[in-house]
């Protein structure tokens, strides 16, 4: 059922997504009197799931949900319409228009998938507020994983500074740190202060380590309930109970515990439990899965988060602005696919992947900041100037604008046809890449 309502969830913001895009192409092409002879959601090679055509355009839904389109009269797309192409230009075609009217045509859909961002973020800004978890507000400190090790960092560690400042919010310090922004930390431990400085060339571990095993927010392991037949309940673990350690071993996080206990997979040994300010040891015997079989309360019950509250007025210049920012910061985040430290075979992924990052439960909330999320990454897309997108248009048409003549139709032609099929190819490797990774 999680992944049906996951797969709704994708759909449904893949067609809006979609009908906005084109809708930009769509709207600019008719300010400027040029005909649009076709408008669909999804592609409809060989039939449609249904049409209806409303003055010189056919609108319809296509049954390969691999984007949409808008078939503009006079210009070389996906249609490949070369018979139209070679008829002398009539007045309402592409291809008539001035440069400039048909570069606007072009950044259409990328403008109105950045203004759909723009608005979703207003939106949500003016009725929900922005919530964020304050790094002052993290009461157990950090949990220091392998890179934060190497780095000098311990488990239980209080963040106090980022290069100088006090860190605002969880997220933000992490995308610095994700980003190479960060370069000196100043860290409290126990009672002592001291700073840390970030070497440049721990920001390629980073990436090559696609931000696992550096740090996590620390958190008790603190049980709220059992799965049936659970070795914990078995032993006398009791909801409430605090498990702090395994054999000979403390564990005093839930993350310190999650990865220990898969070490006594199949043996018999002891958890340490505190209950009411006592301590317990209990014998149990694991199972070969290596889990106890408890629930761990949920992290966001045990820390304060903190709400930035929008008027209608405010929420405005603040959703653009975040529209602004995350365009800003998703073109720097392209740019570390070409680091040499990244497999872009890790990075990249399908269907799946975007399916994935929607809640397993239906949740507005987090379907609509998906949603501005995914319609920025697709006016960042489709504006990279590679031929079949519409960057690659633009590149052409500032060619021309540029060299005061347009680029050989036939050169259009195959420009088409190779971006196309680089397309094609991607999309495949990207979805066999999801489909081997649910196999490994």
């Amino acid at each position: 059922m999680q992944i049906v309502i996951q797969a709704a969830q994708f759909f449904l913001a893949l067609s809006i997504l979609v009908i906005v895009h084109e809708f930009g192409h769509y709207l600019f092409a008719r300010l400027f009197g040029i005909r649009v002879e076709k408008f669909y959601l999804f592609f409809n090679p060989w039939f449609s799931l249904f049409k209806i055509k409303r003055g010189d355009t056919e609108y319809g839904m296509g049954w390969l949900p691999l984007g949409g389109y808008v078939k503009i009269s006079g210009m070389i797309d996906e249609s490949m319409d070369k018979d139209q192409m070679k008829q002398p230009p009539k007045p309402y075609e592409f291809r008539s228009r001035p440069s400039w009217q048909r570069l606007l045509v072009m950044v259409g859909g990328v403008f109105f998938n950045i203004i759909l961002a723009a608005l979703i973020y207003v939106m949500m800004l003016f009725s929900i507020g922005e919530e964020y978890l304050p790094v002052k507000n993290l009461e157990y400190g950090i949990e220091a994983q392998k890179l934060g090790q190497e780095l000098g960092l311990h488990s239980g560690d209080h963040i106090l500074a980022l290069n100088g400042q006090e860190p605002e919010d969880w997220s933000s310090m992490m995308q610095g740190f994700f980003r190479g922004e960060i370069t000196e930390l100043k860290v409290k431990r126990n009672d002592s202060v001291f700073h840390i400085d970030v070497p440049e060339a721990f920001f390629g571990e980073i990436i090559a380590a696609r931000g696992q095993d550096f740090i996590d927010i620390r958190f008790p392991f603190i049980v709220t309930g059992f799965l049936d037949d659970s070795p914990a309940k078995e032993a006398g673990v009791k909801e409430g109970d605090h498990i702090k350690g395994i054999g000979d071993e403390e564990t005093w996080s839930f993350q310190q515990f999650a990865k220990k206990v898969v070490d006594y997979a199949g043996k018999e040994t002891t958890l340490t439990v505190q209950r009411n300010g006592e301590t317990l040891n209990l014998d149990v015997r694991i199972p070969e899965e290596g889990r106890v079989g408890a629930y761990v309360k949920d992290p966001r019950e045990l820390f304060v988060t903190e709400t930035r509250d929008y008027s209608l007025l405010n929420s405005i210049p603040a959703g653009v602005s975040k529209a602004y920012t995350t365009t800003r910061d998703y073109f720097r985040d392209l740019g570390l696919l070409f680091r040499p430290e990244v497999s872009a075979r890790d990075s990249l992924g399908g269907f799946i992947t975007i399916g994935g990052i929607f809640s397993p439960s239906w949740d507005w909330v987090h379907f609509w900041t998906m949603t501005a999320f995914l319609s920025i990454i697709l006016a960042v897309m489709n504006i990279l100037p590679i031929p079949a997108l519409d960057g690659g248009h633009v590149i052409f048409l500032l060619y021309e604008i540029i060299a005061g003549r347009k680029p050989p139709e036939k050169f259009m032609e195959y420009a088409q046809m190779v971006g196309m099929l680089l397309l094609l190819t991607l999309i495949l490797l990207v979805n066999l890449n999801d489909v081997l990774r649910l196999f490994q």
